[in-house]
């Protein structure tokens, strides 16, 4: 019946306006009006949660763009020409933030600012640079690259605000699809084992509130139950202790230990996928092939 749902259609559920993507029905925010002040303050927050989900290291403030191009151009070994690119890429980011910055402050003044403006130019191409170059750049877990957190702020510069939350809902429905992945896999695992009988109720409630993490904002009046749900959930999870006989072989410790760290894998990639609201497809898949070593290795 979902397969006949339009992706985007909008419906109210008991009493929140959702939008549908693959499956999901995802509450909606009314977007802000698409000024100049608005994309600013939007540019502001995406160039913030980027910062926050990818390695550490590369938030160079836009005065040191002159000093991050150089010392990625005169960079010739590969790895550290990566890192340096991911640098560049962050002071680039924040050179295009801190003119958008100023031309919104010229516009309170009383200064007209046309979108053909050269300084909004200079912002679009300083955006565009830094998603070139954030391609390469690692989610801080260093598994994989989110290039969707790179392309937001130019996005968000390029496109009206409105649009711009459209787009989000699908991320998010994506990033849904994820966590149930790697929840699916985990419980499938898990849940006719013995020695982890719990397991598969708590992924389960892990995963539900993943779900209602990802799709609420933090300015939300919520957002304290939610936040609180989601972390009390993957801290049940992440504290989970197998079943062990009063005195268990070696087989029995080893196969414990290797089923805490798939638990403890598994909370942490829920969790990454949850705070970006991005897929992280590479990590999953990796995820879910452990699961099946684990089940093939145990007989389970």
């Amino acid at each position: 019946m979902s397969d006949s749902i339009p992706c985007g259609t909008k419906q109210i559920i008991d009493g929140v306006e959702r939008v549908y993507y693959y499956g999901y029905w995802i509450k909606t925010y009314e977007a802000p009006a698409s000024t100049l002040e608005a994309k600013k303050r939007l540019i502001e927050a995406l160039t913030r949660r980027l910062f926050n989900h990818v390695e550490h290291g590369i938030n160079i403030p836009g005065r040191r763009l002159g000093e991050a191009r150089a010392a990625y151009d005169e960079e010739l070994d590969p790895e550290l020409k990566r890192v340096k690119g991911a640098m560049l890429a962050g002071a680039l980011f924040n050179r295009a933030t801190d003119i958008f910055t100023k031309l919104v402050d010229l516009q309170a003044l009383g200064v007209e600012i046309a979108s053909d403006n050269a300084l909004m130019r200079e912002c679009g191409r300083c955006l565009q640079e830094a998603l070139t170059l954030g391609k390469s750049v690692l989610h801080r877990s260093g598994d994989e690259g989110i290039d969707e957190l790179w392309g937001e702020p130019f996005k968000a510069f390029s496109i009206p605000v409105e649009a711009f939350y459209e787009s989000r809902y699908n991320k998010i429905a994506l990033a849904m699809r994820d966590i149930d992945t790697v929840a699916d896999a985990l419980v499938r695992t898990f849940e006719h084992h013995p020695m982890f009988d719990r397991v598969a109720d708590l992924t389960r409630e892990f995963a539900r509130t993943a779900h209602i993490k990802s799709e609420v904002l933090r300015t939300d009046a919520d957002i304290f139950d939610v936040w609180a749900r989601f972390s009390v959930a993957g801290e049940r999870l992440r504290n989970y202790v197998p079943n062990l006989p009063e005195n268990p072989d070696e087989a029995q410790i080893r196969e414990a230990e290797h089923g805490v760290r798939l638990i403890h894998q598994a909370r942490g990639l829920i969790s990454d996928v949850t705070r970006a609201r991005v897929s992280m497809p590479k990590s999953c898949a990796e995820f879910v092939e452990r699961c099946e070593i684990f089940s093939k290795t145990y007989g389970r």
